[in-house]
């Protein structure tokens, strides 16, 4: 006799989700559970900490591990086998054969369905004077790294979308139901549009810092790449294993986390973060020794700033960092090593994965990803 676990009567399911850890799994099952968990998820979502997306070996499947449970979550996610160029704001970015960008938010793509909006595709990359066939076997690093300012279903006027592309790490830009075709920013009319190594949205503008450690301005909402503003000098030391990471601490204030690396035996590792706090009032970088409750992720995501009261399991005055895959180190036979958790307190760093996380890791040849859960109510 076969169990319709589909039409269960609601009260007893709410009885089982109300004593749940994590509702996520039990959404997953079907689209009455979902419905059931839809108010509990809801709150739930607010409080949820990022997730790391790591690719199995199968064909277009990741998992996701829970970094506030210390756990994989129960159910995978299908999604494209290719690199992704970002992560941000719940949605991940990657550039098809096409070199179309598209958004797609994983959590609509649960393994067994896929809902309406999960992926919105934007129109092809078409910048001046670049030769996109040499990227032709390799589309998906076309786009070095990539963010949007707003969710592009929630705040679809609101939402703008920024890519670095190859090969002088130029910007591009497009507005969501505004523009019909990428703004470009010509390197051959200003240099300082090139070698741009990571951007963010505060506000009405677009922050970027470049190879030299320079920070730039300029006001997306004029589109006149004639606001482009020094914001502030060289900053850190030339020191070539050294990597950036611009992060919006939830439109407050805008923060430079600098990760310090080391080559040992041909492998990457990360030995030290400090992370600084830009003055717009003496225009200059000051160090922060304390980031009290709040919690950094730092990969090829957007960098994520969240309250470790406000989300699951976080450790305060932390940096969880991910394995990167910057533009000379990509990932190799030993698979992604580079992780942990860095206390900016006492300067240790933890690795709290478990035996199969691990395992899945090492076996990954696609960069891992932090993710925060948009989830489809």
């Amino acid at each position: 006799m076969n169990s319709d676990w589909a039409n269960l009567p609601k009260e007893l399911l709410y009885l089982v989700v109300e004593r749940l850890e994590s509702p996520l799994e039990f959404s997953a099952v079907c689209k009455p559970w979902r419905c059931v968990a839809k108010d509990t998820l809801s709150q739930y979502a607010k409080m949820i900490a990022p997730m790391l997306m790591i690719c199995e070996q199968k064909r277009d499947i990741w998992n996701l591990y829970d970094v506030a449970h210390n756990k994989l979550v129960n159910f995978q996610l299908r999604l494209p086998n290719k690199r992704f160029c970002g992560s941000s704001k719940g949605w991940l970015i990657v550039v098809d054969e096409s070199f179309r960008v598209n958004l797609i938010n994983p959590f609509y793509m649960v393994k067994g369905g896929e809902r309406a909006n999960s992926t919105i595709r934007l129109p092809p990359l078409h910048p001046p004077n670049i030769r996109r066939e040499i990227f032709s076997k390799h589309c998906d690093d076309f786009v070095y790294k990539a963010t949007i300012s707003a969710d592009p279903v929630l705040n679809a006027n609101d939402c703008i979308v920024a890519v670095i592309y190859e090969d002088y790490c130029q910007l591009a830009f497009i507005r969501l139901n505004k523009d019909t075709k990428w703004t470009y920013a010509d390197q051959s009319i200003d240099k300082r549009w090139r070698l741009i190594r990571e951007v963010a949205f505060v506000e009405d503008k677009l922050y970027f810092i470049n190879n030299e450690s320079r920070l730039f301005s300029f006001d997306i909402t004029t589109l006149s790449f004639s606001s482009l503003s020094l914001v502030q000098h060289h900053f850190g030391p030339n020191n070539i294993c050294l990597k950036g990471y611009l992060v919006d601490s939830n439109k407050k204030e805008l923060l430079l986390v600098h990760k310090y690396y080391t080559k040992e035996g041909g492998r990457r590792v990360t030995k030290k973060f400090r992370v600084f706090g830009f003055s717009f009032n003496q225009c200059d970088w000051i160090e922060k020794t304390n980031l009290g409750d709040a919690v950094i992720f730092v990969g090829d995501n957007s960098s994520l700033y969240v309250l470790a009261s406000k989300s699951f399991g976080c450790k305060p005055n932390c940096i969880y960092f991910n394995h990167d895959q910057d533009r000379v180190n990509a990932i190799g036979r030993d698979g992604v090593y580079d992780l942990g958790v860095y206390n900016l307190e006492d300067h240790s760093i933890l690795q709290p994965y478990t035996t199969d996380v691990k395992a899945l890791l090492r076996k990954a040849r696609r960069p891992s990803m932090w993710v925060s859960p948009r989830f489809p109510l």
